[in-house]
């Protein structure tokens, strides 16, 4: 039996992939949806699954799946249509590939339909970092930073990119031909981050300097495994090759001097991490995109966690919650709150790839 729902979430998705630049996956799930109706191999493969189709991401588990055997040369026929492996997209030939995959090869696929997607998009670092800036800005202190959800803590390392930017309309990404200028970072670091930037950019012209960096997670990817490495690579869209070589990047720069990252839930892991506060350092709480993931009982907890934290903040031991979400809005939206005092305000706008940000605060 197909999990109620199921069909709905693969069209849904594959409109999200489209929106978000990848008309590969655009097309293979609105195809694969049809194949679900249909009673074809990706229904089989789906037959007997529980959950939440959506908000389990059951779409991007089987696709991440796919990818994954494609991207470790167990998927040879298919790599010939995967622009991250080589390959070309055409149609209907790179969907009767994957079919033909999914049906041949569904006994390996399965288990990972019961794995969490794994996504650490580092270009959400360029949104995040005029939070940071701000918090550093405020205090005068270095940040400690704590990440929930980090998944392999890539954006625990934002201070190790450089970041370029390139004027932009209002939500739109730039053009392909776009001309970018540094804007923050040092010019000799690995990883470049790009993205379109529309308002002031004077929040980018401070400093920071991040004393402790340290993220929790359910499942977090240890780089310093291949095969961990490989899978959150598998996340990454095909047909967008500039966002696995950026991933590519920042592996290589947390392998150097990786943070320390903890399996376990937001929850717990903060009530121990915000205990008692720290002076000389501003505390800084974030995440980014994974808020959703949470249910709404743990979002109560984490929510209450930080705001009695926040309530006993001082001026030497400072604390912020920064937090890069979409909660009711097509786009993302970047929130910081500061303590003491609790003062919150909307400082970006950007979407889930950060392809484009928005800046917002004018102070």
């Amino acid at each position: 039996m197909i999990e109620v729902g199921t069909v709905e979430a693969f069209r849904l998705q594959a409109h999200f992939c489209g929106e978000f630049g990848s008309p590969l996956y655009a097309e293979l799930l609105t195809r694969a949806a049809a194949d679900i109706e249909a009673g074809g191999p990706v229904a089989a493969l789906l037959d007997g699954w529980r959950g939440r189709p959506m908000a389990d991401a059951l779409p991007l588990r089987l696709l991440g799946a796919v990818h994954r055997m494609v991207l470790d040369g167990s998927g040879p026929g298919l790599a010939g249509f995967y622009p991250s492996a080589g390959g070309t997209v055409r149609w209907p030939e790179t969907w009767e590939a994957l079919r033909q995959f999914v049906a041949e090869r569904a006994v390996e696929i399965r288990p990972d339909l019961h794995r969490q997607v794994q996504t650490n998009e580092v270009r959400r670092s360029a949104a995040l970092l005029g939070g940071f800036l701000t918090v550093a800005a405020a205090t005068g202190l270095p940040l400690r930073l704590l990440e929930i959800g980090c998944s392999a803590g890539l954006n625990l390392g934002w201070d190790r990119y450089r970041y370029e930017v390139t004027p932009c309309v209002i939500d739109s990404p730039p053009p392909a031909d776009a001309t970018f200028q540094p804007r923050w970072g040092a010019a000799d670091a690995p990883l470049v981050v790009r993205c379109g930037w529309h308002g002031s950019d004077t929040a980018l012209a401070g400093s920071a300097r991040v004393a402790i960096r340290a993220g929790c997670d359910l499942a977090p990817i240890d780089v310093s495994d291949p095969e961990q490495t490989r899978r959150l690579e598998s996340f990454i869209w095909p047909d967008q090759v500039e966002r696995l070589r950026q991933l590519r990047a920042a592996v290589v720069v947390a392998r150097r001097d990786p943070p320390q990252l903890t399996r376990c839930a937001a929850a717990d892991w903060l009530d121990e991490q915000l205990a008692a506060a720290v002076p000389g350092v501003a505390t800084v709480v974030f995440h980014s995109i994974m808020w959703w993931y949470l249910s709404e009982d743990e979002r109560q907890r984490v929510s209450a966690t930080i705001a009695a934290a926040g309530a006993r903040a001082t001026v030497a031991a400072p604390l912020a919650w920064l937090r890069l979400e979409i909660l009711g809005a097509p786009h993302a939206e970047l929130c910081l709150t500061q303590w003491p005092g609790g003062a919150e305000q909307t400082l970006a706008r950007t979407d889930g790839h950060a392809r484009s940000v928005t800046w917002l605060a004018t102070a």
